[in-house]
Formats: C-alpha cells, structure tokens, sequence
C-alpha cells in the first residue's frame, strides 16, 4: 500500500467527494438502525426478539449484518437478506439457463439486465421475509406474554411496508457506494453493520472483566488488580487468538497464483506491436467472504420455515427436530438444546456448514472467473501461456489451476467458519460448557476482506489522480 500517495491524493475533490459520499451514507444507515417499525408495543416484541436471539444463530447472524437492526426493531430489520437471497436465485438460473448464462457474457449490458432482474425479485422476497419476521415475533411475543397480540390490517400493511422499504433502501445506499464511492457498496454496509456492534460487545467484556464479585486477579503473588480472573485470563487467551486468525485472514485473503502471459510480436508496416510479458493473478480465495454468507443464509431458511409452521402448528415433533438440526449450537441454551453434553447431533450443523461453505466457493468462482472467457480474450489478443497452446488448452489448464487453487481456499474459508464451533467445542471438553466468547470467523472475514479489498481500491485510485506527479 502507498499510504502516502493515499494522504496526498486528500487533497484532489473527486477523491474528498468520494469519501465523504461513503462517510455520508454510513450515517444514514446508521440512522435507519434506529427508526422503530410501527408494530404495536415494542417492549413486548423487543422481548420476544431478545428470546429469538438466544434460540436461533440466524437471528443472531441477520442482527450482525443489520448492525443492531433486530436488536432495536428498525426498519432495516430484513437487511440485505432479500438482496442476498435474489443474488444466489438469479446467479444459479443464469448458470442453468445457457440463454441467460450468454447474455450474462454480453458485455456491460448484459450484467445491467442480470442485476436489474436482481433488484425486481429482491422486492416480493423482502415483502415475504417482512410478513415471515413480523407473524414470528408476534407469535414468540404471545407466547412470552401468555396473551393474544391482535394486529390490525392496516398495522400489518405499515409495518411491511416500512420494513420492506428499509431492506430496499440498503440495496439502494449500497449501490450507491459502489458506483458513487470507493469500494463494493453491499460489502460496505454489512462492514459498517459489524463495526456498528463492536462498541456494545467491547463494553459487556469490560463489564464482565471489572465484576469482581468473585474475587481479584493476584499475579506474583503482591500484584492486585480489580478484575475478574476468570474472565482476565480468558480474554487474554482470546485477544492472542484473534490477533494469530487476523494474521492468517490477511495471508489467505492476499495468497495469490501468478501466471506469466506472453504476448507475440507484430509487425504492423514500420511499426512492430507486442512482445511483451504480463501477468494474470489468481486469488486462493477469489469468492471472497460470499460463500460464508450464502452458506448461512441458505442453512438459515429450513429453521426459518420451522418456525413459522409451529406458530400454526405448535408442538409438532418432526419440525421441532428439524428446527433443532438446521439450528447451530448456541451458547446460551446449550444445555437445553444438548442435555447430554456433545453428542453426534452436534456436529450436524457444522458439518453442512462447512460443505455449504465449500461447495458455494467452487460455484462463485466459476462465476466470477470464467476460464473460458479469458482463454477467448488471451487468444484475441495475442496472448498466450508459455508451453500452452491458445483456446481451449489455455482454458483446461486454467480451469485445473483454478481448482487446485479452490480446493486449498475452500477448505481454509470452511475452516474459518468453523472457528466458532472449534472454540465452543474446546471450552466444552475443558469446562464442560460453552463460554459465548467464540471467534466469529464469518465476522472477521468480512471485516478483514472487505477493508483490504477497500484499501486496495483506495490505493489504485490514488495512483491515478497522483499520476502526474510521477511524470
């Protein structure tokens, strides 16, 4: 990175508007995370929400990348989940549906038709998620109150509407960054969203640490801190651990094949064109921290569903079950959900957590680098891989580079996401409970990834408005 280019190029307008238009967006969405939605008694619902939180990892994963949305009952509640959910729809038809797959492949056009078809099919899913969110917390805050919770029509068409509004609104802020700021726009509001919750979980460890109730810390036997020492030693060990993940993120996300492309020489009347060397960088971990969250979105929808169908149908055994299997181990109702302790049952969500994560890493990057395409590009151009023939060779070898690439990544970004699980199941086999205090691998990967991924941006346009200053 050219920090220095970077503070210069401060002084250039474009570059000041930029940054000012992501700085300005990140503190209205900030502002909607604290716009109620119109739903009736919000300390009742705001109850229900609390138990929903402790039950389901979903809820606790949409409350991350809302930034607190759920938590304060907002309008951006739904988040961007409807705009994920259509992404992972419109990119798996485009891929079954050749038509589709060659107008994807049509220049700037084409990719303009696929993601406006994004955005129509993002509205009736956040009208259906808003429907879903509000008819299971009412449930859930019935259940609480022991009472009936009665919702008039207009009361549910307000609250859908804002709730829906506010799930199209992000879409709409985070297109705005990208095209009017630096950096992925969607990246940077679910960054905004994790930064946003760091503040409240800082302040309850500080809580936790300076509670002395069970005693004080005494180290070489004459120092005294007022601190708790149970949990002094456990945020120790769990600040070195997350500066060693931190560090491994980084390698992974910046690890990179180089692939050298040669260029023939041309000979034009008296000028000669080409003979040139240049290079064709391939990431370990080119789909990014995607994976991870269409892995959890997909998992999260079969409890979703379970949910909504025991408001109906209270009681009933299999979607109880199902709700448990698709449901990952929580902390905080460990006992409830595993009386016996860990059992085989534990590692199913893990388990289909971590192919998920797998398989969507080899399916987005098939996407996003399409060997073939840039086999076709090469061969126009002139260019070609140093004992590989042009066309369709060129593409077999970069597709088998690909895959060896995704095979080391994909496994490396399942590991990642298991971090909570490999944390909760140590503290279990030594304390014989899980502590809460895992490692969010998902957390730390977006945060990490999409802030190098921002500087990086950052730097390359940097460069380009200092340009002249090198000439």
């Amino acid at each position: 990175m050219h920090f220095k280019t970077i503070f210069k190029s401060f002084k250039n307008k474009d570059m000041l508007k930029r940054i000012l238009i992501v700085l300005g967006i990140v503190v209205i969405y900030r502002f909607l995370a604290h716009v109620p939605v119109p739903l009736g008694d919000s300390a009742t619902f705001k109850e229900a929400i609390e138990n929903l939180l402790a039950k389901s990892d979903f809820s606790s994963f949409l409350n991350l990348i809302s930034g607190g949305g759920l938590t304060s009952l907002s309008i951006i509640l739904v988040g961007l989940s409807p705009f994920i959910t259509a992404s992972i729809v419109v990119q798996l038809i485009t891929k079954a549906i050749p038509r589709l797959e060659e107008l994807s492949q049509d220049g700037e056009t084409g990719r303009r038709k696929i993601n406006q078809w994004t955005r129509m099919l993002t509205v009736p899913l956040a009208i259906v998620q808003s429907i879903t969110y509000i008819f299971i917390l009412k449930q859930s805050a019935m259940a609480n109150t022991a009472g009936v919770i009665e919702l008039s029509a207009s009361q549910w068409i307000l609250a859908v509407t804002a709730m829906t509004a506010g799930s199209i609104i992000l879409m709409w802020l985070g297109e705005l960054i990208s095209e009017q700021g630096i950096g992925n726009g969607i990246s940077m509001v679910i960054f905004a969203s994790i930064i946003s919750q760091f503040p409240n979980t800082f302040a309850q460890l500080f809580a936790s640490l300076f509670d002395t109730s069970e005693g004080s810390l005494s180290l070489f036997g004459w120092l005294n801190l007022p601190v708790n020492p149970t949990v002094f030693w456990i945020l120790l060990g769990f600040t070195v651990a997350l500066v060693v993940v931190i560090y491994f993120l980084v390698k992974l996300n910046e690890a990179q094949r180089i692939i050298t492309i040669n260029y023939a020489k041309r000979v034009h009347g008296n000028s000669s064109y080409g003979g040139i060397k240049s290079i064709l960088p391939i990431k370990l971990i080119a789909a990014g921290v995607v994976p991870v969250i269409f892995a959890t979105s997909f998992l999260a929808m079969p409890a979703l569903i379970g949910q909504l169908v025991l408001t109906f149908n209270p009681g009933n055994e299999f979607v109880t079950n199902m709700i448990n299997l698709f449901t990952a181990p929580s902390a905080s109702n460990f006992t409830t959900q595993y009386p016996n302790g860990i059992t085989g049952e534990w590692f199913v969500y893990p388990a289909m957590y971590f192919v998920l994560v797998v398989a969507f890493t080899y399916f987005y990057t098939s996407i996003i680098f399409n060997t073939n395409e840039i086999a076709d590009n090469l061969q126009k151009q002139g260019g070609f891989i140093e004992g590989v023939r042009p066309g369709n060779t060129t593409a077999k070898y970069l597709n088998n580079v690909v895959n060896r690439l995704n095979l080391l990544g994909s496994l490396s970004l399942g590991l990642i996401a298991m971090l909570p699980f490999i944390t909760d199941y140590i503290f279990i086999l030594t304390l014989g409970y899980p502590i809460g205090l895992s490692i969010s691998g998902t957390g730390l990967l977006i945060v990490v990834t999409v802030a190098l991924e921002s500087l990086r941006q950052l730097d390359s346009r940097a460069l380009m408005i200092t340009y002249d200053d090198y000439k």
